[in-house]
């Protein structure tokens, strides 16, 4: 039973999070939505931040458990840079990276927020390191770029993107245009 209230209330607090947005996310309508007593909220999250904090750990572990299986498989490196791509449709269409974004703007003014999201992310992109010095052997010499410096310019490419898509439709074909691209250039590369 507890375990299944503190499931409803991060759904609830995620369909919040999204159609309210952090600064206007309320603690009573995340209870009322998961038809529980506020009182639950602060059992299982000791608060708002913790609750929101927990929601993120939740939805990152899950896709980057998804991420490390995909870039785990006996695939083409340009093929699973485009599985990549094609995962980033689908976290915009799940409102997880609405939540991502809204989390990383919350980190800049409330430091508690800010060290966790970034722990967060510290995962996606020692992922990434971890697939470019796989890949390495395939891609030959990297010049002087290192398998860190990769992983953060591709990181730093998708989290840019996915800034620009929140903002709307507009933006969307420059950026799946620009990191398809990348895995175009993989794939003549023969990697």
């Amino acid at each position: 039973m507890a375990a299944e209230t503190r499931e409803r209330l991060l759904e609830a607090a995620r369909e919040c999070l999204l159609s309210d947005g952090h600064a206007n996310l309320s603690t009573r309508r995340v209870a009322d939505r998961a038809g529980a007593p506020l009182s639950q909220i602060h059992y299982h999250f000791g608060g708002r931040q913790g609750l929101l904090l927990a929601l993120l750990a939740q939805q990152n572990e899950q896709l980057l458990q998804r991420q490390e299986t995909m870039y785990g498989a006996e695939e083409p490196l340009w093929r699973r840079y485009e599985q990549a791509c094609a995962f980033l449709r689908d976290d915009l269409a799940s409102g997880y990276v609405r939540m991502l974004q809204e989390m990383i703007a919350a980190g800049w003014t409330d430091t508690a927020i800010g060290t966790e999201v970034s722990g967060l992310l510290r995962g996606w992109f020692d992922l990434l390191e971890r697939v470019v010095r796989e890949a390495a052997d395939e891609l030959g010499d990297l010049g002087p770029f290192s398998p860190r410096s990769i992983a953060a310019l591709v990181g730093l490419a998708f989290m840019g993107g996915e800034s620009m898509l929140l903002l709307g439709d507009s933006w969307e074909a420059d950026v799946f245009d620009a990191l398809e691209l990348v895995g175009a250039a993989l794939k003549a590369h023969g990697a």
